[in-house]
């Protein structure tokens, strides 16, 4: 994947993203518990056990679902308090399982994410259509953008998805499972384009690929619920937490990094078997 998109200005000091004693249920089900965190301008990945409350957290921080109490700020304004279209502008959103129903070619699809810009019945112009270009060509799915979605792969269709996330131009990127369907040579380049995209959006992605994740500036780790830790991406402390939330079937091994940022993966912890 290629060139990242420009950014736009995230508007003042202070964290871009806060949520403040967040809780959250699901039906009856309550999910998050008293959760506060502040996200800053770089890339942070949430990790945790299945039905840690990943998917929920990002979900709530896009604004698609209502706390029970607590709230989510903005740009040091409630998000509640932001008319739909200017959040829409600020806070672009990949969901694990996007919407590809219709007969829309890849550009079209590309397109849509222009309409917090343009409103619905403005035409998109040279500049939008560059933008559109752009975002294509930095999740390389232009070779096929006169395509139906329906004809694509699982895979491509992400790509695309991820594209019309990158075309809104928001300076916050919310991406549920961006790698979901992607093979191991384009979860690379997606790396690399988040970790470019980093330097100037606030990229917040849930993973549950943890070497991937450790990849990040930044990770968060959830447990049922709860914020159990939080830290750059070599804090020892991290990866102590890591460890401790999956029952210690993994480790956390150093990368070779010669004169550059010491990175992390994630190997399973298999221990022999004892003695008979």
């Amino acid at each position: 994947m290629n060139a990242p998109v420009a950014p736009r200005e995230t508007g003042g000091p202070g964290p871009t993203l806060r949520a403040d004693g967040l809780q959250v249920a699901l039906g009856d089900h309550p999910v998050l518990h008293d959760l506060s965190l502040s996200l800053e301008p770089g890339w942070t990945a949430i990790v945790g056990p299945n039905g840690a409350g990943k998917s929920t957290l990002l979900r709530t921080l896009a604004g698609l679902l209502t706390p029970a109490r607590g709230s989510v700020w903005l740009q040091q304004r409630r998000l509640a308090e932001w008319p739909a279209r200017e959040r829409a502008r600020r806070i672009a959103w990949l969901a694990q399982q996007g919407d590809t129903s219709g007969d829309l070619t890849v550009r079209e699809t590309v397109q849509l994410g222009r309409l917090p810009q343009l409103g619905l019945f403005a035409l998109p112009g040279p500049a939008d259509e560059a933008i559109v270009d752009e975002a294509m060509a930095a999740t390389e799915c232009s070779a096929w953008q006169h395509a139906r979605l329906h004809e694509l792969s699982g895979g491509e269709r992400q790509r695309v998805l991820l594209a019309r996330a990158l075309a809104v131009r928001a300076p916050v990127l919310l991406l549920d499972e961006p790698t979901t369907h992607l093979d191991p040579p384009h979860q690379v380049a997606l790396v690399r384009l988040l970790r470019r995209l980093a330097r100037g959006h606030t990229v917040v992605s849930v993973l549950h690929d943890l070497p991937l994740a450790l990849q990040a500036d930044r990770l968060v780790v959830l447990q049922a619920g709860r914020l159990r830790a939080e830290g750059e991406h070599d804090d020892p402390a991290l990866h102590h937490a890591l460890v401790d939330v999956f029952d210690g079937a993994l480790r956390i091994e150093p990368l070779p990094s010669p004169g550059g940022v010491q990175r992390y993966i994630t190997v399973p912890h298999l221990p022999a078997d004892a003695a008979p």
